[in-house]
């Protein structure tokens, strides 16, 4: 966790001013894996693991920004056209004041210390907690309001243009939307949100890391992109109405499907039934209905895995020791895939238990420490008093 205190302390001396306090969360998706550029409907939960931004304002219109992480500087002038896709962390801060500036948003210059307890590469979303905390930090020193869905569309534009990654909405709109013990279903066409209690007294969200992260991930992801847009296309002729695969029922899916040439059909049919899951996802935690939740989660590894094929041995091996675990309600990869995490729904009467299998299991198979910890559903971004 980040001593926010020391965080403060750091700036005072860096900068020879006193600052406020930002932070917004990274992210677990409980179900609704890859359907989010597809226009469908996914059920994240903003987690207590956060990017911390410490901010004052300027009177000039430069952004300085120091990250502890990286225990590097950089700046840039809101006033000089940006360049953007530099493969830098600080891509991900300028491209957010650059596209909230698009937006309307007339910012101060500011200067910032960024420190964040969200793992990279862990499918956790450590890039949308930077961007977002980043954004909502300047657009407070800059007393400029905003809609928050303006912020995490932003967000979004920022990691498209200036990170070159065609991410979906999810990411960003948990962090700037999440609610504490809540998960938040999203409808990434409509970009309606729900809140959807999450009843924690009984079972846990944990969250295992591989501590893997293989090569793959960014390439795979845009094949995957393609072979979605191109099942579409093949069902236009028979379903035109269809914009997007969410557009697809699965009784339509299964009446048509073998139009499709492989793996277009194993592509589509992930997406198609991974969207009806999520609905029913969403209902069954809403109800405390653990036991179908749980369920749902191991139906969309096994879709993830054999249909999108964006598991990996180490994903496999982590959802396979959970599932031989009593008291595990669920188990699946969460994220882009190729490595990263899987979460785990688990009685808490069972957490001692979960924990010992997950770490002698995963270690004996793949001679990797995996990192576990509980998650909490957290607040989206918010000024730290």
């Amino acid at each position: 966790m980040i001593d926010t205190r020391s965080l403060l302390d750091s700036f005072r001396r860096f900068y020879d001013r006193e600052a406020r306090l930002f932070r917004a969360p990274g992210r677990v998706n409980l179900i609704g894996e890859h359907t989010d550029y597809n226009e469908g409907f996914v059920l994240p939960m903003a987690i207590d693991r956060a990017t911390f931004v410490a901010g004052a304002a300027r009177d000039d219109r430069r952004v300085r920004v120091h990250s502890v992480n990286f225990d590097e500087s950089a700046e840039f002038n809101l006033d000089v056209e940006g360049r953007g896709r530099r493969g830098l962390w600080l891509d991900y801060v300028e491209g957010v004041a650059r596209e909230l500036e698009k937006r309307g948003a007339r910012l101060r210059g500011a200067d910032l210390m960024i420190s964040s307890d969200v793992p990279l590469g862990a499918g956790l979303s450590s890039s949308a907690a930077l961007e977002v905390s980043t954004g909502f930090a300047l657009l407070s020193l800059s007393d400029v309001a905003i809609n928050p869905k303006e912020l995490a569309l932003a967000a979004q534009a920022a990691e498209h243009n200036y990170v070159g990654a065609q991410v979906g909405i999810m990411d960003q709109f948990t962090a700037v939307m999440g609610k504490r013990g809540h998960a938040l279903l999203i409808d990434c066409r409509s970009l309606e949100t729900t809140q959807i209690p999450i009843g924690a007294s009984e079972v846990v969200v944990a969250i295992c890391d591989t501590r893997v992260k293989h090569e793959l991930a960014s390439s795979e992801y845009n094949t995957r992109r393609r072979e979605c847009e191109r099942g579409v296309e093949i069902l236009r002729e028979w379903l035109p109405q269809v914009r997007a695969l969410r557009d697809v029922s699965v009784e339509d899916f299964e009446r048509y499907e073998n139009h499709l040439p492989e793996p277009v059909r194993r592509r589509c049919r992930h997406i198609v039934t991974e969207d009806a899951r999520t609905l029913l996802a969403a209902e069954a935690l809403r109800d405390g209905r653990t036991e179908e939740m749980g369920r749902l989660m191991f139906l969309s590894h096994k879709s993830l895995r054999d249909d999108y094929e964006v598991s990996c041995a180490e994903l496999d091996t982590m959802v396979e020791i959970a599932s031989g675990v009593k008291g595990v309600m669920g188990a699946r990869m969460t994220g882009g895939g190729f490595g990263g995490c899987t979460v785990n729904l688990v009685l808490r009467a069972s957490l001692d238990e979960f924990q010992k299998e997950i770490e002698s299991g995963y270690k004996r198979a793949t001679k990797l420490d995996p990192f576990i910890y509980i998650a909490e559903a957290s607040d989206g971004a918010k000024e730290v008093s």
